[in-house]
């Protein structure tokens, strides 16, 4: 199946369904590859209108047009290492929702995320201190791993997933909280966030949280 035509009135819950079934082609093995060829990027020499902005790990694996199944204009994507809130991210996001109006922010987390296993391995008794920048950038992970240990009784490595799961959920909420724009905007029907994992082996991306109406 293809995408659903592009429209410029698009709903948040049409541009999370667009998103869900081109995920679906890229694990089937039957990419459409749209909107790629020469004619759509002379298209967008003057202007750009994506229909979701996407804010994820930058892990090599996680290349979101491809995952998606998306082309050339499609997408809004800002990424960082354990997909964590920053000033920059932020106002990246606003600017997708305020200037290029976009319906639908997708967060993708992943299993074996690197920075989640450093966050996790950070908090071991004989961790080896990490580079001042490497350590600032997993601070905001530390919270999740903090509750994951604290569930388990057997004192043992906490689970990456686990952890993975719960800075997911963290990232949704900072991004809401620290926005007032973003959850407005939320709030008037007109964006959703979809926060999701996704699975290396399979190529699937799970919802796990979703804020507003899709």
């Amino acid at each position: 199946m293809v995408d659903e035509p592009m429209s410029d009135d698009r709903s948040p819950a049409q541009a999370w369904r667009e998103m869900a079934r081109g995920n679906e082609r890229f694990v089937a093995g039957e990419p459409s590859h749209p909107r790629q060829d020469v004619e759509r990027r002379e298209s967008l020499a003057a202007g750009q209108a994506p229909h979701a902005a996407l804010f994820g790990c930058s892990d090599s694996r996680l290349a979101a047009e491809i995952i998606f199944d998306k082309g050339l204009g499609d997408l809004f994507v800002v990424r960082n290492a354990g997909q964590v809130i920053s000033e920059s991210v932020i106002g990246s996001l606003e600017y997708a929702v305020a200037v290029l109006h976009v319906p639908l922010i997708v967060v993708l987390g992943h299993d074996e995320c690197g920075a989640v296993n450093a966050a996790i391995d950070s908090l071991e008794p004989d961790a080896t201190p990490l580079p001042p920048h490497i350590q600032a950038l997993i601070s905001p992970i530390l919270p999740a791993v903090e509750r994951v240990k604290a569930k388990e009784h057997d004192h043992s490595r906490p689970d990456s997933s686990d952890v993975g799961r719960e800075h997911l959920r963290d990232t949704v909420t900072e991004l809401l909280e620290s926005s007032e724009l973003i959850s407005a905007a939320i709030a008037d029907g007109t964006l959703a966030i979809v926060g999701a994992n996704y699975r290396l082996l399979e190529g699937t991306a799970v919802p796990d949280v979703i804020i507003g109406l899709v």
